[in-house]
């Protein structure tokens, strides 16, 4: 009987309240599946370029933080000088001349810090006989230094700097201080990313006077 209800003529595919109320529901599932899925959609994609801008926010952050903090590290400003002076006690004096020169700054420039109380280390460029200078023993490179000086004065050209710098990385240095004259950006640029402090185109001794007193 139930197959001849199915094939009777005019009841071909013809479905049942019940049926038509199923299908309904189906259909209403379906299409809030589909908003939801495309709702999920949206969020994952506008979240993906939310967490793309706060990354590359905070990459920019933190490049620019990196730069104004070595910046900070290049000194010209009294408070700076004073501050870096009073936490020198040794000196290490890059291209100093000896007693034979007394009449040059790379001389008397650390003749006079040593009577002002710092100690000197002398790291001539030239004078291979030299053996001391100011009577102090001499080194022929920063690194031979057997322990960690607070300074690194240096009398050297702006043109000749460049093949010191791996020696003063070594050296480790709290600060370095190029005497009048001597400039030189990007290697000032290199030392105080390292993490030392730079005064350019200063005369220590010079500086020290006012600043003392």
């Amino acid at each position: 009987m139930y197959q001849d209800r199915m094939f009777r003529p005019g009841l071909l595919g013809r479905r049942s309240n019940n049926d038509l109320r199923v299908q309904k529901r189906i259909r209403l599932l379906q299409a809030g599946a589909m908003r939801a899925s495309s709702k999920w959609r949206m969020w994952v994609h506008t979240n993906s370029r939310t967490d793309s801008v706060l990354e590359a926010a905070r990459a920019i952050a933190q490049l620019f933080m990196s730069s104004i903090a070595w910046q900070q590290n290049l000194v010209d400003d009294v408070a700076g000088l004073r501050g870096l002076l009073a936490a020198t006690k040794s000196i290490a004096v890059l291209g100093i001349k000896t007693e034979a020169q007394s009449y040059q700054p790379a001389f008397y420039v650390p003749k006079y810090l040593q009577a002002a109380g710092f100690q000197i280390i002398p790291v001539p460029v030239y004078y291979p006989e030299v053996t001391q200078i100011l009577g102090q023993p001499v080194y022929r490179s920063l690194q031979e230094i057997p322990f960690r000086v607070d300074l690194v004065n240096i009398f050297r050209r702006p043109r000749d700097l460049e093949p010191h710098v791996d020696d003063i990385l070594a050296c480790g240095p709290k600060a370095v201080w190029m005497q009048s004259g001597i400039r030189h950006e990007p290697i000032a640029e290199t030392l105080a990313k390292a993490g030392i402090k730079v005064v350019q185109d200063r005369c220590l001794m010079v500086d020290h006077r006012y600043l003392a007193s």
